[in-house]
């Protein structure tokens, strides 16, 4: 059984406005073991595909390798943009050496509502994933139970949009909610493979295909992502 420990603190400023909250790096990211176009940070893995969208959308050159310089780069972009990381998830065991979300056990979540406690002008979570078992917005959707929160619907059109209230944690079990600060959700499709089968069934990806043999499942995840980074 492998400790899958999350191999990277949050990375958050006083001025963040967005959350990316995924669940956990591949396991060679807490091994140390790197791939040669891998980046040590967040979201750093080449085959997880969401740098690759954000360089596309930005037109911003990044480097794809071990380097100091490839971190610095993201860290610039996410600081200028005000987009801040926190994966949901701590730990898990696997008894494969793989990043499937589904081979996660005992898993141990991050408290994401202390973090949006701490930093105040977040408004938005980015989720890197939707509601499948063991994704971000489901681990997520568990955690603010904790919290008496509940998850309102704004938008069923994918990506999927919530809100809620944000509970004001004043004491040790004393909440109580502050009208005044909405949270929204944005249930991004997954950079995975296996999410290519559920965008090979949406209304908008075919009308698009058809209408351009050449556009793919990159294509529309960057036209997806867009408007949110």
């Amino acid at each position: 059984m492998f400790k899958h420990t999350h191999p990277y603190q949050p990375f958050i400023k006083k001025d963040s406005k967005k959350l990316i909250v995924g669940t956990l790096p591949p396991p060679r990211f807490t091994t140390g073991n790197l791939l040669e176009k891998d980046v040590d940070f967040c979201y750093g893995s080449y085959y997880n595909s969401l740098w690759l969208f954000i360089d596309k959308i930005h037109d911003l050159g990044l480097r794809f390798d071990n380097s100091q310089e490839a971190i610095e780069e993201r860290k610039a972009f996410l600081i200028a943009h005000k987009i801040g990381v926190c994966d949901i998830v701590e730990s898990a065991e696997r008894q494969k050496m793989d990043a499937s979300d589904l081979g996660m056990s005992n898993i141990k979540l991050r408290d994401v509502i202390r973090y949006l406690q701490k930093y105040p002008n977040i408004d938005t979570l980015l989720f890197t994933g939707g509601n499948s078992k063991n994704g971000p917005e489901y681990f997520f959707r568990k955690h603010i139970k904790d919290y008496n929160i509940k998850l309102e619907l704004v938008s069923k059109v994918t990506p999927k949009i919530h809100q809620f209230v944000m509970p004001n944690l004043m004491a040790q079990n004393e909440v109580s909610l502050d009208q005044k600060r909405l949270i929204k959700t944005v249930s991004l499709t997954s950079g995975s493979g296996a999410a290519n089968i559920a965008i090979g069934s949406n209304p908008l990806y075919k009308q698009l295909k058809a209408n351009n043999p050449k556009f793919n499942t990159f294509n529309f995840r960057v036209l997806q992502y867009r408007e949110f980074f």
